[in-house]
C-alpha cells in the first residue's frame, strides 16, 4: 500500500508533468515550489526534482515522437546547444549575481508573452521557419542551469514567438530537454543520497511517468491557438511568479 506521502509525492509529479509534458514548461517550478510549501529544505526539493526530471523529460519525450511533435533538425540543434550552454551554466554558477540574471528573464519572459498574444490575437498560428536555433537553445541551457529560468519558459516562448507552430516546438524542446537535463544532473544525480531523497524522487517518477503518455497526444488535438493562447498564459505567469520572488528578495 502505498503511504500518504508517497501518495503526495505522486500526485505532485503527474500534475506537474501534465503541464510541463502537453505545453513544454513549468515542471521545476510547480515541483520545487509545492515541496517548499511542504516544508521540504530547499536542497532535498532541488535534488529530487533534478533527479526525476532526467527520467520524466525522456519519457514525454518519447510522447511527442509517438504523436509527432517534433522536428528532428530542430531538436538536433537545440540538444546540441542546450548541452553546452548548461556545461558552460554549471561551471560558471557562482560566478554570477543572481538578482540582475532573474530581471533579464522576467523582463524577457513578459515580453515573449506579448509577442505570442499578439500571434494569437492576429490568428497567426501557420508555421514558419525559425532561424537562430542554435542561439536559443545555448542560452536556454546555459539560464537553467544557473537557475535564473527555465529551459522550457526561454526556449519555447522564443520559437512560438518567432514562428514556430506550439505542436511543434513544444515537441522538439520537451525531447532536448531530455538530452540537456541528463548533462546538467549527471553530477547531482550520481551524488544523490538515495537514503534521503529516494522517496521523493520514487513518487515524482511514479507520477511523471503516468502523466508522460498523455503530453503527445494533448500537444497534438489541442487546437494550435488554444495551445499558443496556453503557452502565453503559462510563460505570463513565469514572469509574474520571478517578479514577485525579485520583490520579496
Amino acid at each position: 500500500m502505498i503511504s500518504g506521502e508517497l501518495a503526495f509525492y505522486v500526485v505532485l509529479g503527474f500534475g506537474a508533468q501534465l503541464v510541463d509534458g502537453a505545453l513544454g514548461m513549468a515542471y521545476g517550478l510547480i515541483a520545487t515550489s509545492a515541496l517548499l510549501a511542504a516544508g521540504a529544505p530547499p536542497a532535498i526539493s532541488s535534488a529530487s526534482v533534478h533527479a526525476a526530471e532526467v527520467v520524466t523529460t525522456g519519457l514525454a519525450g518519447a510522447s511527442h515522437v509517438w504523436h509527432q511533435n517534433v522536428d528532428w533538425r530542430t531538436f538536433r540543434r537545440l540538444a546540441a546547444a542546450g548541452v553546452m550552454g548548461g556545461v558552460i551554466g554549471a561551471y560558471i554558477l557562482t560566478e554570477l549575481p543572481e538578482k540582475p540574471m532573474k530581471v533579464f528573464v522576467t523582463l524577457y519572459l513578459f515580453g515573449m508573452a506579448l509577442l505570442i498574444l499578439l500571434r494569437v490575437i492576429r490568428g497567426d498560428v501557420e508555421r514558419k521557419k525559425v532561424r537562430g536555433t542554435l542561439p536559443i537553445g545555448l542560452v536556454g541551457g546555459f539560464l537553467d542551469a544557473i537557475g535564473g529560468g527555465g529551459w522550457g519558459s526561454i526556449v519555447n516562448s522564443t520559437l512560438i514567438a518567432r514562428g514556430e507552430t506550439p505542436r511543434i516546438s513544444i515537441g522538439s524542446v520537451s525531447l532536448a530537454e531530455f538530452v540537456v537535463t541528463a548533462a546538467i544532473s549527471a553530477t547531482f544525480v550520481m551524488a544523490l543520497e538515495l537514503t534521503t531523497y529516494g522517496r521523493v524522487v520514487l513518487g515524482l517518477i511514479i507520477g511523471g511517468a503516468l502523466a508522460a503518455p498523455f503530453a503527445g497526444w494533448f500537444s497534438r488535438v489541442l487546437p494550435q491557438k488554444v495551445l499558443m493562447g496556453l503557452v502565453a498564459l503559462v510563460v505570463s505567469a513565469l514572469a509574474v511568479y520571478n517578479f514577485v520572488q525579485l520583490g520579496s528578495t
